[in-house]
């Protein structure tokens, strides 16, 4: 299988470098190895479709494309979501269900493409100010290798309902993928140029990307280091960013939880992806008087998780992406465990690429494993009095992505929820994402919204015509 640059409605490029199966650490295919110069014919093909056709003002055509995508993706759901698997690691039951959310998440923008609202005020007698939503222009698309299909369609599906054109630079580690989901465009209505695809190993595709004065809009879902260094580098063209950043998401569980039901949960919360989510569950705080069984409960429950191939229908953590990003986190991990008041459970290193779950537990916030995001299974327990030292830990963080609450009273469920500092508050519940519910974060963990109507927003303008069209003759003007 291999997977070229599709550019101008072209598949162009010589496969050159090899896409691994993490599990095996076999080779699955190749793809064309890009960068700047391919950037450049990507945003000379978006630009053009977007500054010579009618694909900004044609909303019919957009939804009937979106709508022909997704009918695309949806009678490839199987290998897709084979794929996704056998170059990402992911457990197949995770991978189905990322190819069925990107599937909906597409047909639910093809609804709101013909429904991208302004409205029309008469702010003085006789002067229209009508505010009209227009397309940003060309949107540069980073796409990371954790979620590959529905953060590719979270972004692209929006902003082509908007109106943009797109170039997508996928990750290297699941450009197969992506490549797979670009053909799908083959069957749709699709203008050749109004969606590209660059493929690279490197950096300097994306650099010409963020630093491109044609180019409008960044979207990007990464590391907040990264997200950072794309702030500086965009700068100079003040284009709109959309970042999705980093997380340490808290789960704080009060003492009336049923903690034998919430552990199981909040063990498959925190692996999901391997741990490989933003979202993903990584600091438990419960109340003092539970903490006992929470110790026992959670610990069980993290190492009765199934290890194993992603593409096996037990397995419940697949292998990480890489080698070496498992055994940096491995690394790293062992120095949690070193300074943790606590190792309730210490994970192991398999086969390629494989890391079962570690649990610490700890008392202070601000070590370092309670402060960092470490991208993989990894959990710290800590433990709390009183609710205001609950919101004082779990808001001492320089994210603010996501967190639960786990409680039967339902007035401090919505109290605490409200006094997070998180963009996503899940009560009794957590990492439920809906294509209808905007998503993002507080503080360093990014800019903008995904999911939901607003995310519209990251890729559109609100332009102000004005029109001073005057009062009819006979009516006096008052004021």
């Amino acid at each position: 299988m291999n997977a070229l640059h599709w550019i101008a409605g072209a598949w162009v490029g010589r496969p050159s470098a090899d896409s691994i199966d993490p599990a095996s650490g076999e080779a699955i295919g190749r793809f064309a190895d890009g960068g700047a110069r391919e950037a450049d014919d990507a945003i000379a093909a978006a630009r053009h479709v977007f500054d010579r056709t009618t694909w900004a003002q044609g909303a019919r055509l957009r939804q009937d494309v979106l709508l022909a995508w997704a009918a695309a993706l949806d009678a490839e759901r199987e290998s897709l979501a084979a794929l996704l698997t056998r170059e990402n690691g992911k457990a197949i039951a995770q991978a189905r269900a990322e190819i069925s959310g990107a599937i909906s998440e597409t047909r639910y923008y093809a609804g709101l493409a013909r429904h991208i609202a302004g409205h029309v005020l008469e702010p003085e007698p006789g002067t229209f100010s009508t505010m009209l939503r227009e397309a940003a222009g060309v949107a540069a698309i980073i796409v990371p290798w954790n979620a590959p299909a529905v953060l590719l369609v979270r972004s692209l599906a929006p902003a082509l309902a908007a109106g943009c054109t797109a170039v997508v630079k996928p990750a290297a580690q699941t450009t197969l993928l992506t490549a797979a989901m670009m053909r799908c465009f083959e069957q749709t209505a699709l203008p050749a140029g109004a969606v590209n695809l660059v493929n690279e190993t490197g950096y300097s595709a994306s650099e010409r990307l963020v630093q491109s004065h044609d180019v409008d809009v960044i979207s990007f879902t990464g590391s907040t280091a990264t997200g950072k260094k794309i702030m500086s580098a965009a700068a100079d063209s003040m284009k709109k960013l959309s970042l999705e950043l980093g997380g340490k998401s808290c789960c704080v569980v009060f003492e009336d939880s049923d903690i034998a039901a919430v552990a199981p949960r909040l063990a498959r919360a925190a692996a999901i992806i391997s741990g490989q989510q933003c979202t993903a569950a990584r600091r438990v705080l419960v109340h003092a008087s539970r903490a006992a069984e929470m110790r026992e409960h959670l610990t069980h429950a993290l190492a009765s998780l199934t290890v194993g191939r992603g593409i096996d229908a037990g397995t419940d953590i697949g292998a990480l992406i890489d080698r070496a990003s498992r055994d940096a986190i491995d690394a790293t991990i062992a120095k949690a465990c070193d300074a943790a008041d606590r190792v309730l459970l210490r994970g192991e290193r398999s086969g390629n690429a494989f890391l079962s779950p570690t649990l610490v537990e700890h008392g202070d916030p601000k070590a370092f494993f309670c402060q960092e995001e470490i991208f993989g299974p990894f959990v710290t327990l800590e433990t709390f009095e009183t609710e205001s030292e609950a919101l004082a830990k779990a808001n001492d963080t320089t994210f603010g992505l996501s967190a639960s609450v786990w409680t039967h009273d339902g007035a401090r469920a919505w109290r605490v929820a409200r006094a997070l500092r998180n963009g996503t508050v899940w009560i009794n519940d957590h990492n439920k994402l809906f294509a209808e519910a905007e998503t993002g974060g507080y503080r360093q963990s990014g800019l903008g919204r995904l999911h939901g109507y607003d995310a519209l927003t990251d890729f559109t303008e609100i332009k102000h015509v004005c029109l001073p069209a005057g009062i009819t003759d006979g009516v006096t003007r008052l004021g």
